[in-house]
């Protein structure tokens, strides 16, 4: 009697997830928001922080990135918070030729040894009325924040706190290790998430976990928050959550950051172990009370981060129920039995993951066709790995941080590595900011 039960809730939650993605697809591309940029005198001021940690190898990529920004540089404050024994990217920071309004941030030494903490640390020294945050990775439009300055001059309401740019992954930059199946697919389940269901879930006016990376947040409200979370390895997703549960909403840009993806198993591995195990974190703490959500907050919460734990659990051992049972029978000599509804499911599920990746790639201009639609599964089924293997460190080790390698997309030139006593050019003076914060508690 059990067993039936748990299969049709298992069918009930799975259709539902099926539709749902089925509806944003349709509501994210309804309306346009307007694009009209201001005019450079009505500009506020704005901080971009980026933290890092052993970036040394693309530090001269990343500083070259951020210095194509287009805005005013007499009201932009740039800070790369590094920690301060990582002595490498300390000197490739001073190396680079940074540009005038791009610092280097010494978060002091501390635990949890995190992203999130870093950029706490630096949060009391931010003097800009807007804020942004990137990753080393990161190649953000050069026009983005003046897009994301003029959303939030225009919000009729006062009640944006938030908005996100849609990243997008290069498939086609050199680099020194890539894996074609894994940055393909990649690439489409990002372009699914910030083309498709972010866009959709804004568009309906419910919070959504935010990217890593390309957030653009006004800085009063950060603070009257708490910041970061700096116990929770996805800090993007609890914040996103956490500044709906204090009446604020969330938005997204139109403008993108391109990223290149992680490579191969070895790599994408710890990366999604860590957004599993984070997205772990995000459901115990937003569970716990649940009413200070809402019912609409609620929703949301588990279509987005409930769903994506679920769907990396279940995606491997479906895939090897299927392949098992069509073997078995094609052994045997005869069709597969398997249940009607199990089947519609099936296609349903598949179908809708299929629809969502095809025009969310469609709309970022990354490749997906039938060869990469055929494959699709096997990804599916290699992130149940992930799942475990969150699960195993959610237990052993909540708080450690799964560093991702990042590598320069193309050749350039070696910085040579100074002191950090050396002087620099005018252009970047040799500047360290020493932070200075109190020991980070777990964010309620």
């Amino acid at each position: 009697m059990l067993a039936p039960m748990v299969v049709t809730v298992v069918g009930t939650g799975f259709l539902t997830v099926c539709f749902w993605r089925v509806l944003l697809v349709a509501v994210s591309g309804r309306r346009r928001d307007p694009t009209d940029l201001p005019a450079t005198s009505e500009l506020p001021r704005y901080t971009v922080l980026v933290a890092l940690h052993d970036e040394a190898e693309v530090m001269a990529q990343l500083v070259s990135r951020l210095a194509r920004i287009d805005y005013p540089t007499d009201r932009l404050q740039g800070l790369l918070i590094l920690e301060a024994h990582d002595r490498h990217t300390i000197d490739a920071a001073l190396a680079a030729a940074r540009p005038s309004w791009l610092e280097v941030f010494i978060a002091p030494p501390g635990q949890p040894q995190t992203k999130p903490r870093a950029l706490n640390c630096a949060l009391p020294h931010v003097t800009g009325e807007l804020l942004t945050v990137y990753d080393a990775e990161d190649e953000p439009d050069p026009l983005q924040l003046r897009e994301a300055a003029a959303r939030f001059a225009a919000d009729p309401g006062g009640r944006l706190a938030c908005l996100q740019a849609p990243l997008r992954i290069r498939t086609g930059h050199r680099r020194a290790d890539p894996s074609p199946f894994l940055d393909r697919q990649f690439a489409a389940e990002y372009a699914s998430l910030f083309e498709t269901a972010l866009p959709g879930m804004a568009r309906l006016g419910l919070p959504f976990p935010l990217g890593g990376t390309s957030n653009h947040f006004r800085v009063d409200v950060l603070r009257a928050v708490g910041g970061w979370d700096a116990f929770n390895v996805t800090e993007d997703a609890d914040l996103g959550f956490r500044l709906w549960d204090r009446g604020w909403r969330l938005g997204v840009t139109r403008r993108p950051t391109w990223e290149t993806p992680p490579g191969r198993v070895y790599d994408w591995l710890p990366q999604r172990t860590r957004w599993l195990k984070g997205y772990m974190q995000t459901l115990g703490v937003h569970t716990r009370r649940p009413w200070r959500l809402g019912v609409r907050g609620m929703f949301a919460l588990l279509m987005t981060v409930g769903a994506g734990v679920a769907s990396a659990a279940v995606h491997g051992p479906s895939v090897a129920w299927v392949s098992a049972t069509v073997l078995v029978a094609g052994v045997a000599g005869l069709p597969p039995q398997t249940p009607a509804p199990a089947l519609g499911v099936l296609f349903l599920g598949a179908g809708s993951a299929w629809l969502s990746c095809g025009i969310g790639a469609r709309r970022a201009g990354v490749p997906y066709g039938p060869a990469d639609m055929i494959a699709a599964p096997a990804y599916w089924a290699l992130q149940s790995l992930a799942a475990l293997h969150a699960g195993w460190r959610l237990l052993r080790e909540p708080f450690a941080w799964d560093k991702t390698r990042h590598r320069r997309d193309e050749p350039l030139v070696e910085a040579v590595a100074v002191p950090v006593h050396a002087a620099l050019d005018e252009a970047a003076p040799n500047r360290l900011s020493a932070g200075h914060a109190a020991a980070p508690q777990p964010v309620a």
